[in-house]
């Protein structure tokens, strides 16, 4: 049997068979439970309606919307994180740190207020649906950073994959147009080659993006060097560690809407959410949302320190570089937000496109082999009867 020559294209085609089919199963799973993620908010509000609607009135100063929640927190937890309604009819929400914990951790244990009258909805605490699906999403359930690790060099794969593929699937002179949909009468392996490229083709530019966005989620120092390279960019979040308060002994810490009310002194905008301190080192990270921005899109982040309440820095996209700007759209981009409705439909479809890759990859693979075997019976039965 004649051996076909090793070609560029070839090496390209070993690569994406070989990254593509023994991880096919676990980037599907990625993929769903992203989908998944992008409506996350709607799924929790139809398990648990009760949770999810308050009144329409105006929000109450957010030192009271804490005050009332306190009693269905644990006693001695202190309150680590507020997020504002997204929006009028929806709850605010308190989460809580159990006692001795000074860092925020995910989850915890959240309580939600209706913030016009004060009445608190109710409370979750532990694994619930959106936080089991996010942490398969992001870690695979392995809770220690090497999770996240392998997540992230699977969002590499996923790279690979799209630029393999898109110069493998890359349409020949005169055949663009058949290269974006499926022939009538395909059939066995020629039916899953044009649904695999169909697919990859339709929704490449978007896949990139979400599989570049989770690469930079899992690597941010790192994927904020190579962007760096190109498009000059300070890392962000190590920036926002550099801002710390200084403790005043037998000080007392301003109130949250104190810290609040400094912000928007700053950078006018509607708030989205508070950061408390955990330590006595930490400032209050105020974050608002610029009249006009996008729904959704980075928002402005003021460090407030809550010793001597002055604003200890701002992280504005306004004044962002472009690398910048590029880096602080990331995590908006890959949960599919600040671009409306379209844009979020189209992360969601996204996150599918591994499953269509998976089973027209495998069955791809199985009849080709099916017909290796064929050819080669024949080929041996041909030899046999010339002897």
């Amino acid at each position: 049997m004649t051996k076909l020559p090793i070609t560029p294209r070839r090496i390209l085609f070993w690569i994406h068979l070989w990254i593509g089919l023994p991880l096919c199963m676990v980037l599907a799973v990625i993929g769903v439970t992203g989908s998944i993620l992008v409506f996350a908010h709607e799924i929790e509000a139809l398990m648990h309606p009760e949770l999810h609607h308050a009144s329409n009135g105006p929000a109450k100063p957010v030192a009271e919307i804490v005050a009332a929640t306190r009693g269905a927190a644990p006693e001695g937890a202190t309150p680590s994180f507020y997020s504002a309604p997204e929006s009028p009819g929806d709850p605010a929400v308190v989460r809580f740190m159990p006692p001795g914990r000074t860092q925020p951790a995910p989850g915890g244990i959240q309580v939600m207020v209706d913030p016009a009258i004060l009445e608190v909805l109710g409370s979750r605490e532990g694994e619930t649906f959106s936080r089991q699906v996010e942490m398969l999403h992001a870690n695979l359930t392995i809770r220690d950073r090497s999770g996240r690790d392998i997540v992230g060099w699977l969002g590499v794969a996923m790279l690979v994959l799209g630029a393999t593929g898109l110069v493998l699937h890359w349409p020949k002179p005169g055949r663009w147009k058949a290269a974006f949909q499926v022939t009538r009468r395909a059939r066995g392996i020629r039916l899953m080659r044009e649904l695999h490229g169909m697919v990859g083709i339709w929704g490449l530019v978007v896949f990139m993006i979400v599989s570049f966005s989770g690469v930079y989620l899992a690597f941010p120092q790192a994927t904020s060097s190579v962007v760096g390279v190109v498009l000059p960019a300070k890392d962000l979040r190590a920036a926002s560690n550099q801002f710390k308060a200084t403790p005043i002994p037998q000080g007392k810490r301003i109130e949250v809407d104190q810290a609040v009310t400094l912000a928007q002194s700053q950078v006018p905008g509607a708030l989205r959410a508070v950061f408390f301190p955990g330590r006595p080192d930490q400032p209050y990270r105020v974050m608002l949302s610029r009249p006009g921005a996008n729904d959704g899109g980075p928002p402005a982040t003021i460090f407030v320190d809550p010793w001597s309440a002055k604003v200890l820095g701002i992280q504005d996209p306004k004044d962002y570089s472009a690398g910048e700007t590029m880096l602080a759209w990331q995590r908006p981009l890959h949960a599919g937000d600040g671009l409306g409705w379209p844009w979020r439909i189209l992360v969601f479809l996204s996150g599918l496109m591994p499953v269509v890759f998976a089973i027209t990859g495998i069955w791809m693979w199985v009849l080709k082999r099916r017909a290796g075997r064929l050819v080669r019976r024949s080929s041996l039965a041909a030899t046999k009867a010339a002897e």
